[in-house]
């Protein structure tokens, strides 16, 4: 079975390595081949239970060994079959998607070094193997976010994603320092089978998922990265880099159980990041930014249940997450793409008369989403909220959650109700087509895989036993009496909003520019410091060299040698011959020395 997994990443390895064929087609070869490989082994783990560690050959033989070294347990198998699944329909939709020119090939390597390096994050058994991993989902994403470099938004939203998971990097980095100098290992079960961990390591884990994983505070990159290719965004929140940071945190998680503040930090993190970045969707016009800050707004989903102690339910909806996001991204890249790249879903409508398919797939997506019952969504979702319910550490966190329940089904709903529904308001010159079967196959797939996966992974992956409901039927039934009253409500609001003739509200404005936090981050504090910054420069400029070193020294010195020379010239015999006695003790000396 590791001689499987093995191979799976073997040859993911040697189609990055190797040139790819002219004939698009013949790219997803390697890929379909490594997803079928995988299956076999990932089914047999998940039925026994097993956990397998690979170590090919000691790196670096010091004080603190580092080895190559593989896992294979049910975290990393099942996220792999998963991240191979999405990446095959990603990959084959870009086929389609992608401008036809030479740099397809080079492109399409890049996402496949994406997800290699996404795949080396996942499978490491050590701290130093998982960072190179994490680095490498960073640079990838960095050169692919910025693939149309010749966009100055482009170049800034790369920008962006690199700056902003520096100050994560910074906390992962904290964090290896103090294991290498206390615990002198880098070695993943090492370092679980210590009970006790003190706060400054967590809380540097902690920091490091906050900048990968787009939590509040270090979350504006993920809307901005949406200057990417689509099938760029579609990786990105699906199957790689912002998935790292959760992964951390579920890989580490023994260490955060016993530690009450890591756990309280990541519980109201992830709070507040669903419900800031779903009140941000909900006024956005960008049918991609939408996707993008639910995709933070279910990160934020996944943190809370890490902080409720939960890092199996936070994997289980990390996966489910993972077929329907993916669909929802593929299914605006056909839209944006027919419609000669137009992402304002104002300028949409009418989509499910000329574009079925994709319309099917984009409300099967958005039902997932808000967690439909018996969809994708809603098992994962909805144990995450009853755990939520069933727990007595934090009210906030759950009054957060349910509002930004109510959230999600609005902001969905208005996705499907300006693109879908109504008259189409887009230039009858871009009528929108589906004829490529490139454009359609990965949307059934995902289709397929958004339906299943929440009751597969719920029956394999979760206990079996049912447990005695001891909650109140009203309390069971709280996400899905949210959602449904969010869908009414944004019913509503879509109906007003196509009358609406007054101005924007302060609600709206607030929420449209993303709570002012860009303003204020990018403009106002980075103004501020170089303000500041100049203006003590040049103060200091001018009060060293004009003054203290300038004229200011000048005149200080010559008043100072006058006074001395003047107050030696009194007429008093004592000072003359004190001067010459002292030349002439002088002479000798500086004669000797000379000689």
């Amino acid at each position: 079975m590791q001689t499987l997994m093995m191979s799976s990443l073997a040859l993911l390895s040697l189609a990055m390595l190797l040139p790819l064929p002219s004939k698009p087609g013949t790219t997803l070869l390697p890929l379909k081949l490594a997803f079928f490989t995988s299956l076999p082994p990932t089914l047999t783990f998940m039925a026994s239970g097993l956990k397998s560690t690979t170590t090919n050959f000691v790196w670096l033989n010091s004080q603190l060994p580092i080895k190559i070294s593989f896992t294979f347990d049910e975290y990393s198998l099942v996220f792999l079959t998963v991240a191979l699944y999405v990446s095959w329909a990603i990959l084959e939709f870009t086929n389609w998607y992608m401008p036809p020119s030479k740099n397809i090939r080079l492109f399409t390597k890049y996402l496949m070094t994406f997800l290699v390096s996404m795949l080396l994050l996942t499978t490491a058994n050590n701290l130093f193997q998982l960072f190179i991993g994490w680095e490498g989902v960073g640079i990838m994403s960095f050169l692919l976010i910025s693939w149309w470099f010749s966009r100055p938004n482009a170049n800034t939203a790369a920008l962006q994603a690199i700056i902003y998971n520096r100050f994560g990097d910074m906390g992962l980095l904290l964090t290896l320092l103090w294991l290498a100098t206390n615990l002198n290992t880098w070695e993943i079960p090492q370092i679980l089978s210590h009970k006790t961990t003190p706060t400054l390591p967590l809380l540097g884990l902690v920091l490091a998922a906050t900048g990968k994983s787009a939590q509040f505070s270090l979350h504006p990159w993920l809307p901005a990265a949406m200057e990417g290719p689509t099938p760029v965004s579609a990786l990105l929140h699906s199957s790689t880099m912002v998935i790292a940071g959760i992964f951390l945190l579920i890989r580490l998680n023994p260490l955060l159980q016993t530690n009450t503040t890591a756990n309280t930090i990541c519980l109201c993190l992830g709070a507040m990041t669903t419900i800031f970045t779903a009140l941000c969707a909900l006024t956005q016009s960008d049918i991609k930014k939408i996707i993008a800050f639910s995709t933070s707004s279910q990160l934020g989903l996944m943190m809370t249940a890490i902080g409720l102690n939960q890092p199996d339910l936070a994997f289980f909806h990390l996966l489910t997450h993972a077929f329907f996001k993916a669909m929802l991204f593929l299914c605006s890249g056909s839209i944006i793409h027919n419609l000669e790249d137009e992402q304002d879903i104002r300028n949409m409508g009418g989509i499910q008369k000329a574009m079925p398919i994709t319309a099917a797939c984009l409300t099967l997506g958005g039902l997932a989403l808000i967690g439909t019952p018996f969809l994708a969504g809603f098992y994962s979702k909805d144990m995450i909220i009853e755990s939520l319910n069933t727990s007595t550490t934090n009210a906030w966190a759950l009054s957060t959650t349910l509002t930004a329940t109510a959230l999600t089904a609005a902001y969905t709903l208005r996705i499907i109700f300006y693109v879908q529904m109504g008259t189409p308001r887009f230039p009858t010159t871009s009528f929108p087509t589906e004829k490529n079967p490139a454009q359609i196959n990965p949307l059934i797939r995902l289709a397929l895989g958004s339906l299943v996966s929440g009751l597969l992974y719920h029956t394999t992956l979760l206990p079996t036993t049912t447990q005695t409901m001891t909650m109140p039927p009203l309390t069971k039934l709280a996400a899905l009496l949210v959602t449904t009253l969010g869908l009414l409500t944004a019913l509503e609001l879509a109906n007003k909003t196509m009358r609406l003739t007054t101005s924007p509200n302060k609600f709206h404005i607030f929420t449209s520019n993303l709570g002012f936090f860009n303003l204020l981050m990018h403009r106002k504090a980075s103004n501020y410091t170089l303000q500041t910054a100049q203006t003590s420069a040049l103060q200091l400029i001018d009060n060293l060299w004009y003054e203290k070193l300038g004229p200011m020294l000048i005149s200080t010195t010559s008043i100072k040698a006058t006074n001395t020379l003047s107050n030696l010239h009194k007429g008093v015999i004592k000072s003359y011959l004190a001067v010459f006695s002292s030349i002439l003790l002088l002479i000798p000396i500086f004669t000797n020395s000379s000689i």
